[in-house]
């Protein structure tokens, strides 16, 4: 298909329909699509052999590091550090599922851009995280071209905190600082989604929004859209772990930022410095294929950073 609309994603493209039927897909790639396009949400066998010993060799890995007593089977596991980031950097099974070139290939099909992952986190419990949408956390110009991919390494349970969503949500607006009243760029937050939770429960409640859990088996993956809304449910069962690997991706050609802490509309952007996790070279803030020019550098992993002036001044920061 002549695409006149590349700045969307393909999967969420009103062209959706147009495109399918012309894509050159399998039948499970366009029953992926469909279940991305409609629910924001798939669920897929993680396309990796040997994924039994690399979740064993991780779990081996990372286990001393949360400071809990895996062997204990009636101890607390949510007592300790609940997550790693980044283990990709010093762990190569971590590094390898995140790089999965099976899985980056179906993600630049499905978006319509390369794709790369730029964080990994690894998790022993649920995170009992209130709904949220990634896209407050981690975004990009033209906006949407973001995803997660999270890996069950275990089988879940209804009482180890199993991963919650909203089928559909996706398709709502993408909430930033201008849309709930807030200045964000230059704020201080103990915690970025927590200025936009009654606007995103408002919206649940306006959309009769219901929720669905995710009872998962070990080797399932689950990719979501950029603004699909989820969370973690509450772990009924402290003694229970809750094994999985979230790893999140950004596409090729875009300005990549954080909307929690900046403010589109005057331009002030809190822009990230990305590495990408599988062939470890940066990724510049680019637009339609000319990179950026920034004052001092991005904001590495998303710190703090004065930096920005994007829409006022997009054609003096081309190069």
């Amino acid at each position: 298909m002549q695409n006149p609309l590349p700045g969307i994603p393909l999967i969420e493209s009103p062209l959706f329909a147009t495109w399918l039927n012309q894509a050159d897909l399998t039948a499970d790639e366009r029953r992926i699509a469909t279940d991305l396009h409609e629910k924001g949400y798939v669920v897929l066998r993680f396309p990796d052999p040997d994924i039994d010993d690399r979740i064993d060799r991780i779990k081996a890995a990372l286990g001393p590091r949360y400071g809990i007593d895996l062997a204990n089977p009636d101890s607390d596991k949510t007592i300790g550090e609940r997550r790693i980031q980044d283990a990709w950097a010093f762990d190569a099974d971590v590094k390898a599922i995140a790089g999965n070139a099976q899985l980056l290939a179906l993600l630049a099909k499905l978006w319509g851009r390369p794709a790369f992952p730029f964080q990994t986190l690894n998790f022993p419990v649920g995170t009992q995280q209130d709904a949220h949408s990634d896209s407050v956390h981690f975004s990009s110009l033209p906006e949407r071209f973001m995803c997660g991919v999270w890996l069950a390494m275990e089988d879940v349970g209804p009482d180890a905190g199993p991963l919650f969503y909203y089928p559909g949500s996706h398709r709502w607006p993408v909430l930033g600082n201008a849309l709930i009243g807030r200045r964000g760029f230059g704020s201080d937050l103990s915690s970025a989604q927590d200025p936009f939770a009654d606007a995103w429960a408002a919206m649940c409640e306006a959309q009769g929004a219901k929720v669905e859990t995710f009872l998962a088996r070990k080797g399932d993956a689950l990719i979501w859209c950029a603004n699909l809304l989820h969370g973690g449910s509450p772990q009924h069962d402290p003694r229970l772990t809750r094994w999985s690997q979230v790893t999140h991706y950004y596409f090729e050609d875009c300005v990549y930022y954080t909307p929690a802490f900046s403010d589109e509309v005057t331009g002030d952007l809190l822009l990230r410095d990305i590495r990408a996790v599988n062939d470890g070279r940066p990724r510049l803030n680019q637009y339609l294929g000319q990179p950026l020019r920034s004052k001092g550098g991005g904001a590495p992993s998303g710190r703090p950073s004065a930096l920005g002036r994007l829409w006022r001044g997009v054609r003096r920061a081309l190069d």
